[in-house]
């Protein structure tokens, strides 16, 4: 048998004869359609994998390279903070820089992509990143990103809902990514991964 891309050979029903008490005609059919849902789940699982990112919309890879995507920030709109975020209680200094501006400064990265106007947990997530840019605002750089606002970043970095959360090095490696929402704790432990001296062992 050739070899098959994607999706898998489905036997031909079995037709034309009758058995005491069943029709194996019916019988055919009912194993072909089986057989037709099992090799659709087996091409989505299989074809949603390339490689470099973790399936079709599931987020970059750890170990990929960022994509230096233009985002918008607050200069790209008069300093006007509900034009580049849904959220409520927005921190100027998640809006600085674009994506594509901030891997060119070879500073850690926490890009934060949430979109608080159609999600309670983005909400929530924002807060906990807030409170940890004041703890390593001076050490990495804080991006969030708005589906309604940045919807080019969404596709660039493969993300389909929210919140996800990427970390990413001075060299734009992704070194931890997460989807759902993260704990204090956990988002901490995302940005030590990624602070300059992590590499010898210290926790900034």
């Amino acid at each position: 048998m050739e070899p098959m891309d994607c999706v898998q050979a489905v036997p031909e029903p079995a037709v034309g004869t009758a058995v005491p008490g069943r029709n194996l005609v019916a019988v055919g059919w009912s194993r072909f359609a089986l057989g037709v849902v099992a090799a659709a789940a087996i091409a989505l699982s299989a074809c949603s994998n390339d490689g470099s990112y973790g399936g079709i919309f599931r987020g970059l890879a750890v170990g990929t390279h960022a994509p230096a995507v233009h985002t918008k920030t607050l200069a790209d709109v008069g300093g006007d903070l509900s034009k580049v975020t849904t959220y409520r209680e927005p921190d100027p200094r998640m809006y600085q820089y674009s994506v594509a501006k901030a891997l060119t400064m070879h500073r850690p990265i926490l890009l934060v992509f949430a979109t608080p106007g159609h999600c309670t947990e983005c909400d929530e997530q924002l807060q906990v990143a807030k409170a940890l840019l004041d703890k390593y605002g001076n050490q990495v750089v804080f991006i969030h990103m708005d589906q309604y606002m940045n919807p080019q970043a969404y596709k660039a970095f493969r993300v389909m809902g929210d919140p996800w959360t990427f970390a990413i090095d001075k060299n734009g490696i992704v070194r931890e990514t997460e989807a759902g929402k993260m704990l204090y704790g956990e988002m901490q432990d995302a940005i030590k991964k990624i602070l300059p001296d992590a590499g010898s062992g210290k926790m900034g």
